[in-house]
């Protein structure tokens, strides 16, 4: 028998074997359909309580914030006591320091 361009080299073959086989179908139990929904469920519970989690510590971070600013004066105040304070320390101690060696210049 003569062949032409449209036959094909082989002898037909029963459809058992397919070129493209089809992916198996998903078979989901009811168990297994109640167990997915089940940690959707609490994956969008935990989702939900962290953006609380979130918003409250933003919350927390801008009052922090605004206490800094606001006791911002008080410690530049602060600190500029603590200088003076200092300052006057040093020179209440040259001054006793003068006055020691004056007692001992008059002991001898």
């Amino acid at each position: 028998m003569a062949q032409t361009f449209f036959e094909p080299d082989v002898a037909d073959e029963p459809d058992t074997v397919k070129a493209h086989p089809e992916p198996p179908a998903l078979a989901l139990s009811v168990d297994d359909f109640a167990a997915l929904e089940d940690r959707i469920v609490r994956a969008v519970e935990l989702v939900k309580r962290e953006r609380k989690a979130r918003a409250a510590a933003e919350e927390r971070a801008a009052k922090a914030e605004a206490q800094i600013g606001e006791q911002a004066p008080i410690v530049s105040e602060l600190k500029q006591e603590i200088r003076s304070l200092r300052t006057e320390r040093d020179q209440v101690r040259q001054r006793v320091e003068r006055l020691l060696k004056q007692l001992d210049a008059l002991e001898l």
